[in-house]
């Protein structure tokens, strides 16, 4: 299934970010007319890389000529565009679900996704434009408007004017409406009993200096998740602080303590009861009623239920005594207090899961020092101010001293140092650095003292871009989670209707049928109605034994974990649905050059003639290179320079390049021809080979090495042998990846070099020969990697290049690794920061461990319900006398939504399994 290139890169464009983060949608676009919108899903993050500007410009002209003169009708346009909600208040599945359905019943609302984890909806909307706000865009952007009485078609006399102003006013103008409809959907929302807020994605091209949004709303969302955590931890501390009094009530009663006497009475029970339900648990019967009332219950309505059903009968039986029930005014303490602490213990593994995030945004520092003047002397140490960073500008010059955090990307212009990495790349050997090399924000200078000019600073950092990056894959659902989403919409009336049930068998034939119930659940024979008791406590403890919560924190607990493991170890991977596709994987496809290899041509060795020294044909073959960027020209003056060889320059005018073949030139009197086999030939005086060199033509040939001749004065004088050198963690890669305790991946080279020369590379590393394609073009690996699907492969494609990006974004996971053009990184649904080969096999490793704690997390909420309900209900009341009251109920049932936050928070330990050795290959 060929699927849309995608933007998804680390800095994203605020146009195109609907299938960016909604990708996986099929395909399916939006745009009217068609303005190649979304779609996606596949390799990148599904998403367009269309010229906006040149997209609606094309879009004015087609819209002003339909329109005919005087610009008639009032046909409505459409256009994507995403909206982020912050939407608070959200406890369980139920809840999301309920947010979901009030988004998706708005018209304009094409999806919406809910992250329950990262509290927040992912909305795509069409924003439809009429033929007045068409019309305002063309005047602005067109000369010669047709004038309305003109007969004549208006394409006829409208000229688009270059750098389109009209262009411009038409995309302010979906973004301005697209916002006015995300403040209404705020507030749609919130009516409906969740406070929220449209995030502002707007860019700060205004201001590179300013902090990213981005980071700076996770940093305020995670200060806010502290805060609530210490208002929870001061609600389970009373709580508890009640319960803990029902509890010294009962011993005083068991251990006939006298003195503690008036622990026992019930007006102490009721008065405990009711200071529960109006302090530490006020919030959850509250949101519970109102969620009643909305129409939408949830969690808290189960709660607030079980809560009010003990009280309720507790307060019959105390008064109307002649029935012979027992109170139990403490199961609303003990009720509330298990499930105040179950909350707060999940709102801390949600702190823990989030804590990689909350390290990559504290990777830049606040302050930095701005060099004020650089020193006149050796002696004198060049001056500085300590500003904050949100201060600074593009080539600004900031002073970085032994040990600080580097708080800008930039390029360093004085001093050399060793640079700390490893929280960008995951390498952890610090890299070396000197003048002219670039450094980048949140890495942390070790042993120098660096001047660096700043390049880009706040939401243009590399740091920025991933923390966007992440945030958005965060977003984006694994399909399986769709399913637990639609079941949580009708949990809670399944829950209700199952408590019903209950209720109703218990209180009419249930005790008929097994007498014994009535006795193990301490009624006595003169209790009056018990098999009503006996229903009711069995009822209220259905209603809180259910966790819908569970459910829903089962998939964004793992994504959100498992991404940001991965962007703090350099892997970044695009969300939930990447994870899911990559633990299907039956095929993975590699580049060669640039991926298998480390993408820079090195001369292996030079073979001369018996006339000449290889000194000489060396210098003389660098003096011609020299004027041309080639790469195989480049590897020459490489080994030239490496080498220390002698300098010749070549004669003014005398250079010329055939592309395809070689060059030529005069160097020192000489003419030197320098190129293929061929190309060198035709220059020569005689056609005979010496057979030194033709013997060192023939090895070449055979071990896949790239053969380059050189002639001088028409003779024959050597032959270079120009390799890309292999990467030397690549057969180990290989290796691991046949081992994988996954599945046995195969394993496929397409390459766009000669077909020797991959075969080569395959022999050297142990891939099959039939596995291996040489000379196959960018769209034809693009075809590769289709016609695989085609035969019901799951394809992983891990290129590097612009010619790798078409088949990056036909493969159900497209790799990138860092080091290549940032088209790849764009459509690839995993990046390679670290640009190390292993990492394939860590990313690979890593998303199916994600997933298989998704399907863990599933099951153990679906379980946990399955086993649990019944229990509740009185399953086990006939064969074993056991029932759970409704306090043991809501203990249960915190500890299920606690086992899925640890489960998720396990992941955290597969970071100690990443491949963490230095990459040989850099230079």
């Amino acid at each position: 299934m060929k699927r849309a290139l995608g933007v998804g890169g680390l800095v994203a464009s605020s146009g195109a970010l609907c299938a960016a983060t909604l990708g996986g949608g099929g395909g399916r676009n939006f745009v009217k007319p068609n303005a190649g919108g979304g779609g996606g899903g596949g390799g990148g993050g599904g998403g367009n890389s269309t010229d906006f500007t040149d997209m609606y410009g094309k879009i004015l002209e087609s819209s002003s000529s339909s329109s005919g003169g005087g610009g008639r009708g009032t046909a409505l346009q459409e256009y994507p565009e995403v909206l982020v909600l912050d939407v608070r208040g959200m406890h369980c599945g139920g809840c999301a679900a309920n947010v979901r359905k009030v988004l998706e019943n708005v018209a304009s609302v094409q999806s919406a996704n809910v992250n329950l984890a990262n509290e927040s909806a992912v909305v795509r909307i069409a924003v439809r434009l009429d033929e007045k706000d068409l019309q305002e865009a063309r005047s602005a952007g067109v000369r010669n408007a047709p004038d309305s009485s003109s007969s004549s078609s208006a394409a006829a006399s409208v000229e688009v004017v270059s750098g389109d102003v009209g262009v411009q006013i038409m995309i302010a103008s979906i973004k301005n409406k697209a916002k006015i409809e995300g403040d209404k959907l705020a507030e749609l929302v919130t009516a409906s009993g969740f406070p929220t807020t449209l995030r502002d994605n707007s860019s700060s091209d205004e201001s590179s200096g300013e902090y990213d949004q981005g980071m700076q709303r996770a940093k305020e969302k995670r200060e806010e998740r502290i805060k609530r955590i210490r208002e929870s931890t001061k609600k389970v501390a009373l709580a508890w602080g009640l319960a803990s009094v029902c509890i010294l009530g009962h011993a005083a009663h068991y251990l006939k303590i006298h003195s503690l006497g008036f622990l026992c009475k019930t007006q102490t029970h009721v008065a405990l009861s009711l200071f529960a339900m109006v302090g530490p648990g006020r919030d959850i019967l509250t949101d519970g009623f109102n969620a009643f009332r909305r129409g939408g219950p949830n969690m808290n309505s189960l709660v607030s239920m079980g809560a009010i059903a003990s009280f309720g009968m507790s307060s019959v039986a105390a008064l109307v005594p002649k029935l012979m029930w027992p109170t139990f005014f403490e199961e609303p303490v003990m009720l509330l207090a298990f499930v105040l602490l179950g909350r707060a213990v999940e709102d801390r593994a949600k702190l823990k899961a989030s804590s990689d995030m909350s390290d990559l945004m504290n990777l830049v520092p606040s302050t930095c020092r701005l060099l004020v003047s650089e020193s006149s002397s050796s002696s004198k140490s060049p001056l500085s101010k300590m500003i904050s960073v949100e201060a600074i500008k593009p080539t600004d010059k900031i002073l970085i001293l032994p040990g600080d955090k580097i708080p800008v990307d930039g390029v360093i212009v004085n001093g050399t140092s060793s640079v700390d990495e490893a929280a960008l790349t995951g390498e952890p050997i610090p890299k070396a650095k000197r003048k002219g090399d670039l450094v980048s924000a949140g890495t942390i200078n070790c042993d120098g003292v660096l001047t660096v000019e700043v390049s880009k600073s706040g939401s243009e950092t590399t740091v920025a871009g991933i923390v966007r990056m992440v945030e958005s894959a965060q977003n984006r659902q694994a399909p399986v989670q769709r399913l637990a989403d639609d079941i949580s919409g009708v949990f809670t009336y399944g829950v209700m209707a199952t408590s019903a049930a209950t209720f109703a068998f218990w209180s009419t034939i249930g005790t008929k049928i097994f007498p014994s119930v009535a006795a193990a659940l301490g009624a006595s024979a003169a209790t009056v109605n018990a098999p009503v008791l006996i229903a009711a406590q069995l009822a209220a403890s259905v209603l809180v034994v259910a966790c819908p919560c569970a459910l829903g924190l089962a998939t964004p607990t793992a994504v959100l974990v498992g991404t940001a493991l991965g962007a703090r170890n350099g892997l970044l991977i695009r969300g939930g649905d990447v994870l899911e596709r990559a633990n299907d994987l039956d095929v993975i496809v590699f580049d060669k050059t640039g991926t298998l290899t480390v993408g820079k041509p090195t001369v292996e060795k030079l073979t001369t003639s018996n006339l000449t020294s290889e000194d000489e044909v060396l210098s003389l073959a660098a003096a011609v290179e020299r004027n041309s960027t080639h790469p195989l020209a480049v590897a020459v003056n490489k080994r030239a320079s490496q080498n220390g060889n002698k300098t010749y320059e070549c004669a003014e005018d005398s250079f010329k390049q055939e592309p395809g073949l070689g060059a030529f030139g005069t160097v020192n009197g000489k003419k030197i021809v320098i190129g293929t086999k061929e190309f060198v030939e035709s220059s020569l005086k005689s056609s005979a080979f010496p057979p030194e060199l033709e013997d060192a033509f023939k090895r070449s040939n055979e071990n896949g090495s790239t053969t380059v001749c050189v002639s001088v004065d028409g003779k024959m004088a050597g032959v270079f042998e120009i390799r890309d050198k292999l990467r030397s963690n690549a057969k180990m890669t290989i290796e691991r990846l046949r081992k994988s305790k996954n599945k046995n991946f195969e394993i496929i080279i397409l390459s766009g070099d000669r077909q020797e020369t991959a075969d080569a590379i395959a022999k050297s590393i142990g891939i099959d020969p039939k596995n291996v394609y040489g000379n196959v073009r960018p769209e034809q690996k693009a075809e590769f990697v289709e016609n695989l699907q085609k035969s019901g492969k799951c394809v992983a494609m891990v290129g590097d290049g612009i010619n790798d990006t078409a088949a990056l974004a036909a493969a159900n996971v497209g790799i990138a690794m860092a080091s290549g053009v940032g088209a790849a990184s764009e459509v690839a649904s995993i990046v390679l920061l670290g640009n190390r080969l292993p990492q394939v096999v860590d990313a690979i490793d890593l998303s199916a461990k994600t997933f298989g704690k998704i399907k863990q997390n599933l099951a153990w909420a679906f379980g946990y319900n399955i086993v649990g309900i019944p229990i509740a209900a009185g399953a086990l009341l006939p064969a074993y006398g056991l029932a759970l009251t409704p306090s043991v109920a809501g203990a249960v049932m915190g500890v299920s939504s606690i086992g899925v936050m640890v489960n998720s928070l396990l992941l955290q330990l597969e970071g100690r399994k990443f491949s963490k050795e230095e990459d040989e290959d850099k230079e």
